[in-house]
């Protein structure tokens, strides 16, 4: 199945401890296999301990982004500016786009 997020995109998080909170879309990791994640900026943050070496050298404590699945995730409209599903459309000209299933707006813009 085609994953229907792309960079760039704003989402709003369903599920989790950041639950609500509003986001972009940061990175698609894995988009062509059968498990894709979805990087959020600035949300889903975990700790990391990292030892010293020779990019940190006196190691400590790192805040990152960890990937979610995108079934956790909603994209918002940005015409009508609400959560919605979306759906793929045909174009005249044979190539797809992507239409939000609230209003029927493209969200492509062409």
């Amino acid at each position: 199945m085609k994953l229907k997020l792309r960079t760039g995109d704003k989402v709003l998080i369903r599920i989790g401890k950041d639950k609500n909170e509003r986001g972009t879309i940061q990175r698609v990791v894995d988009a062509k296999t059968d498990h894709p994640r979805v990087i959020v900026e600035g949300l889903n943050m975990c700790r990391k301990h990292v030892k010293p070496n020779q990019s940190l050298p006196q190691g400590g404590i790192l805040e990152k982004e960890k990937p979610i699945q995108p079934c956790k995730i909603m994209l918002i409209c940005p015409s009508c500016g609400q959560p919605a599903r979306v759906g793929r459309k045909n174009l005249a000209d044979g190539k797809h786009a992507r239409f939000c299933k609230k209003c029927g707006e493209l969200i492509d813009k062409l």
